[in-house]
């Protein structure tokens, strides 16, 4: 057993809870559409780095909390976070050898099918966006990729999370 006990997994859960906080942060109103799926992003990078350290129960459980945050139909965030955490698990021994900017690529085409799946959500629920505006998020938050990993990354390895 190593020195540190718990492995820091305090660092996976700290960057959850930043990436909850970050999704209900004010924004300004032009750029609320477009605003990231930062605990996406999140769940995205340790399935990446540490896939023996993610659970889908753990996702359901977040997207869960987004759904209460967001005060939208309970199970919404929740099947759209998961559907994420599948498809990057899946793909995740390929993706995970490319260079962060090629990661984004992926990360845009799976983010935008989980957009397309919360799109269907809402469009069963009768709040259904007029425009393609919907699809911004995952466009930013595929540009905002390569910082994210690299902060997420440098945390992992000064903090020693494994």
């Amino acid at each position: 057993m190593s020195p540190t006990g718990a492995h820091n997994l305090w660092v996976i859960w700290a960057s959850y809870l930043v990436g909850l906080l970050l999704s209900v942060a004010p924004m300004p109103s032009f750029m609320e559409v477009g605003r990231p799926l930062w605990l996406a992003m999140c769940v995205t990078y340790w399935i990446l780095a540490l896939p023996h350290r993610v659970s889908m129960t753990v996702i359901w459980l977040l997207g869960l909390a987004m759904d209460v945050l967001y005060g939208v139909l309970l199970g919404q965030h929740a099947l759209t976070l998961t559907l994420i955490a599948f498809l990057v698990m899946s793909l995740q021994q390929r993706i995970r050898v490319f260079p962060p900017w090629q990661q984004s690529l992926v990360i845009l085409v799976v983010f935008g099918l989980a957009q397309l799946v919360q799109l269907w959500l809402n469009a069963l629920t009768g709040n259904r966006p007029p425009t393609l505006a919907f699809l911004l998020p995952a466009l930013v938050s595929a540009l905002l990729w390569p910082w994210v990993f690299t902060a997420l990354r440098g945390l992992r390895l000064r903090l020693n999370v494994n």
